[in-house]
């Protein structure tokens, strides 16, 4: 168990006054673009940090060209992530060349791997300095070193993967979307699952405060924001004042309008308990995202996924039973290492068996430094067949489950007109666009609103209806 894992408040006062000394050199008025890659806790840590880039005088930008503060926060999940990230940034060469006042910073997941951040130092010597996932609350002091000259810089904690990580609170959000949230509710993971990196970059669990947790969702609900996402690498591990489901249940307590999500659940870990929660009460999305990533036990065990093909079964037959309407959405790996012709046509029985409403289908990639990049992999041409067969498969089977929704009235979040169409997603998390009636009022339709839509067409992935008053 890791202690000490709340920073400081102390700690984080003395950033607060670095980004005030941050402004007073720079003077103020300039722009901030930060792109991120990867998950969504990516997503929400870059959040904060733009937070902290408007506390030092930086607004945000989304055209690269008019920052003077750049950073790249990165996912070591799949190699194509970090070859896109590799290929972005040879392009700040040319920035600095023309502007030696940008501040360029490399964060994330990629960071805190040593093979990464030595090819950043040798093939990228003009990115000022890089920062690893438990880092983001010093943004303010390592951007107020890098403009007082000092060379490049890694921050990186420097201890085992099974004793860094901190929790920062009270740090400023700057949210990409005023009716869509994210929360965290921990960081890091302890499973260990065989091809993945998580636990090397980001750290053992540990779990924010119940009481901050709630306080974040409840000032959210009354900011207005309708669908408000509760965040963590496994959620059931989390080990704050109370269990998973109680907080998901006291998340949903609130007065308002809204909707709770969650995710990533691990399916060793989902009780009977969080889903009879789910089913209990109407403001929980009824969307379920429970990764098998295999349908064969021997390559679930290789994976040391903790769990059977046929418990995992039995899990998604009382979610559908308790929740009827529930979408159910699952990741798999296509390729895994050693995996034989036999095991990946259980794979395709057992995702055919389940119904997946949405399935987000991978071919295997090897992450330096986790046991499956060691094994014996299959080829490359294999993998992909495979991608290609179970993503056919999944067509069918989506464009099957969709069409229950045909001919029905379902409650839908409004992304408002998108290249002249109405957009919006359901509680099932299923993309819709719907036309509005003659004479309805299009501000009853504008991004954020709820309202009701009878859906008139359903394909594999896509809904279609028209807004009913």
């Amino acid at each position: 168990m890791l202690k000490d894992v709340f920073v400081p408040q102390e700690d984080i006062k003395a950033q607060f006054e670095a980004a005030q000394r941050v402004k007073e050199i720079t003077g103020g008025g300039k722009k901030a673009y930060i792109a991120t890659f990867g998950c969504q806790q990516n997503e929400a840590d870059s959040e904060r940090l733009m937070g902290l880039c408007r506390l030092m005088g930086y607004e945000k930008t989304y055209i690269l060209e008019e920052a003077e503060l750049i950073i790249f926060n990165t996912c070591a999940i799949r190699e194509h992530a970090e070859l896109k990230v590799f290929s972005k940034a040879g392009g700040l060469r040319k920035l600095k060349e023309k502007n030696r006042r940008i501040v360029t910073a490399v964060c994330g997941c990629m960071a805190e791997q040593s093979h990464r951040r030595e090819k950043f130092l040798t093939s990228y010597p003009y990115i000022d300095f890089i920062f690893g996932t438990d880092r983001l609350h010093m943004l303010p002091q390592m951007v107020e070193n890098a403009l007082k000259g000092k060379k490049l810089k890694v921050y990186i904690s420097g201890l085992s993967h099974d004793k860094f990580g901190v929790i920062a609170e009270g740090l400023p959000v700057v949210r990409e979307s005023n009716y869509k949230a994210w929360v965290s509710v921990m960081y890091g993971c302890n499973n260990f699952c065989t091809y993945c990196v998580v636990p090397y970059v980001r750290g053992r669990e540990r779990s924010r405060r119940s009481a901050d947790v709630l306080a974040e969702v409840e000032a959210l609900v009354k900011a207005g924001y309708k669908d408000i996402t509760l965040l963590g690498q496994n959620v059931n591990s989390y080990k704050g004042e109370y269990s998973f489901p109680e907080l998901l249940r006291r998340a949903a307590s609130f007065e308002g309008d809204y909707w709770i999500r969650f995710m990533t659940s691990h399916p060793k870990d989902a009780s009977k308990e969080l889903i009879d929660v789910m089913a209990e009460n109407p403001k929980i999305a009824p969307h379920f995202h429970l990764p098998m990533q295999s349908g064969d036990n021997r390559i679930l065990e290789l994976m040391n996924r903790r769990y059977t093909v046929e418990q995992y079964m039995e899990k998604a037959a009382y979610i559908k039973e308790k929740i009827p309407h529930v979408a159910l959405s699952s990741d798999i790996i296509c390729g895994y290492p050693t995996e034989t012709e036999e095991e990946f046509e259980n794979t395709v029985k057992a995702v055919d068996k389940v119904g997946f409403d949405m399935l987000f289908t991978f071919v295997y990639s090897p992450r330096i430094g986790t046991p499956a990049a060691e094994m014996e992999q299959v080829e490359h041409k294999i993998k992909t067949e495979r991608f290609a067969r179970l993503s056919a498969l999944e067509n069918l089977r989506a464009e099957e489950l969709n069409s229950r929704f045909a001919g029905q009235t379902v409650k839908v979040l409004s992304d408002g007109l998108q290249d002249g169409i109405y957009k919006g997603r359901t509680g099932q998390n299923k993309i819709i666009s719907f036309t509005l009636p003659q004479g309805f009022d299009e501000e009853k339709a504008a991004a954020g609103k709820f309202l009701q839509v009878k859906v008139t067409k359903a394909a594999a992935y896509t809904l279609e209806g028209e807004a009913t008053e």
